[in-house]
């Protein structure tokens, strides 16, 4: 099938996106309608990918924040409770420190007042925690490496997961001085 009428998938007839294939006829509400539905299935989605995503496919601005103030009535669109469960997922998940949980979320568009909403659940106490366990499990497969390059390579890990200089250098110093030479042998 050609893009215009759409394709096949596994036998089900998939609609195209484009909105100019919807036909001539098909109006604004109806293209935002189906922009959003389709996005939202696949995961939650913050106002401002939705709102982007609609204006490339040509739906008309006001249009756009016209839908979108109605879905936030209707609870389809919730920025603070997208950032609350995205960086407590993150968080545990991945073991990613505050700060590269802030630009994930400034990434998908979200404000600052909601950003520090949903970084207020995560402490100092959980973030050293979730450091810990991240370098407790980088360091097993860097038992053949002596302390040097354990150690530098476990501070890269954590400062490309977002962590500071400081507690990276503090949570590898103690995690590698604390391994006994004899076990390693």
């Amino acid at each position: 099938m050609s893009i215009e009428t759409g394709y096949s998938r596994a036998g089900h007839t998939v609609p195209p996106e484009d909105p100019q294939a919807l036909g001539p006829d098909a109006a604004p509400e109806s293209v935002a309608r189906t922009i959003c539905l389709r996005l939202l299935e696949q995961k939650a989605r913050s106002r401002a990918e939705l709102r982007t995503a609609m204006l490339k496919k040509g739906v008309p601005a006001e249009t756009a924040e016209r839908l979108l103030d109605r879905y936030a009535e209707v609870g389809l669109v919730d920025d603070g409770a997208l950032a609350q469960t995205y960086a407590l997922a993150q968080h545990r998940e991945r073991g990613l420190a505050r700060r590269a949980v802030a630009h994930k979320l400034r990434h998908r568009g979200l404000g600052d007042e909601v950003i520090e909403g949903a970084l207020a659940q995560i402490d100092s106490g959980s973030e050293r925690a979730a450091a810990r366990t991240l370098a407790e499990k980088k360091l097993r497969s860097l038992a053949a490496y002596g302390p040097e390059v354990q150690q530098r390579r476990l501070i890269g890990l954590l400062a490309r997961r977002g962590y500071s200089p400081g507690l990276a250098y503090e949570v590898v110093r103690e995690l590698v001085n604390s391994i006994d030479p004899l076990d390693s042998a």
